[in-house]
């Protein structure tokens, strides 16, 4: 009875030595063996065989974060044997930082890396999580420290871009890749913050008013460009009428002319073919008469005086009416 519980007990342990040199690993994920303290080899996705006793996995430091009693997050580092090649990201708490002008300011960071070298990631570095966030604290000192508040709070893709490739080189010996840094929060002083408010609230009303005399200044030159294309336009249309007035009037003078012309001609020829004296006095009669119609109108006209050679004129109306009564 005895003899059978030993056999059991030893198959029970045999097996469990067997299984215990089966390793199970997951996509996206390695593992360092060593044997007898020594590196061997590393352990890919799939099934792995290990000689149990003599081949052991080596471990590594990963940071998880934990709730605490308060509330409040946790960081702890913790060691595993499997290392995760995918890409991970820590989150820093904020960190004071000074600037190059002397203002102190809150930041806080995200890193996002990836294990490339397994082996590198265990030998090179004793607690890669932390490494990794202490470097990154330090260098974030250091590139804040070159540049003034108003260049931080502005340059943030310059910032990131600068972290990156430095924390790069600096992990590239510890088997890490850096893919990407990020600014989460930059948060100067209370006091600093409420000036820069002022500052730009103050900023923001000068180009308002900016703005607003540019407008008004434009829209005096328009008017005062409207107002004067309009007094040309006016005087170039009375100049216009003008012209057309006065050529008009010399019109119709030439044509008044070219009538009375034309009108003396015929009484010539009608009248006065035997007697141009008669046609003459015809025509100072004509004159006479139209003279004195205009004298005579209007309500004032009360008291006409006749020169001395009105009787001229009669005399030749008389002939007048001689001439027409023989012609007839």
């Amino acid at each position: 009875m005895g003899t059978l519980i030993v056999f059991s007990f030893l198959a029970v342990f045999a097996i469990a030595i067997v299984v215990s040199g089966i390793k199970i690993i997951k996509q996206s994920e390695s593992m360092v063996i060593e044997r007898l303290g020594r590196y061997h080899r590393t352990l890919n996705s799939g099934f792995n065989v290990i000689i149990p006793i003599l081949d052991k996995p080596r471990e590594i430091a990963v940071r998880v974060s934990q709730v605490g009693m308060h509330g409040e997050m946790l960081t702890l580092f913790r060691y595993r044997d499997r290392i995760d090649l995918r890409e991970a990201v820590y989150d820093f708490p904020k960190q004071n930082v000074i600037t190059r002008d002397n203002v102190g300011t809150e930041i806080n960071a995200l890193i996002y890396f990836q294990v490339i070298d397994p082996l590198k990631a265990v030998y090179e570095i004793e607690n890669l999580p932390q490494a990794i966030e202490k470097l990154t604290q330090t260098t974030l000192r250091n590139v804040i420290g070159e540049l003034d508040l108003d260049e931080t709070l502005t340059s943030r893709d310059t910032i990131n871009s600068k972290l990156r490739i430095i924390l790069d080189e600096a992990t590239n010996k510890w088997g890490v890749k850096v893919n990407r840094v990020e600014l989460q929060d930059i948060n100067p002083p209370r006091d600093i913050r409420e000036a820069m408010e002022k500052q730009m609230r103050a900023e923001r009303d000068r180009r308002a008013r900016i703005l607003e005399a540019e407008g008004l200044k434009r829209a005096q030159i328009l008017e005062a460009e409207g107002a004067k294309e309009s007094d040309i336009n006016r005087a170039e249309g009375q100049k216009q009428a003008e012209i057309l007035r006065a050529e008009g009037s010399a019109q119709a003078k030439v044509r008044i002319a070219q009538a009375e012309a034309e009108a003396i001609e015929k009484i010539a020829q009608s009248i006065a073919k035997d007697n141009p004296v008669a046609a003459t006095h015809y025509l100072i009669a004509q004159k006479y008469l139209e003279t004195l119609q205009t004298m005579t109108e209007g309500d004032k006209a009360k008291t006409i005086y006749l020169p001395y050679e009105a009787t001229g004129v009669l005399s030749s109306l008389g002939g007048i009416k001689d001439l027409l009564t023989n012609n007839q």
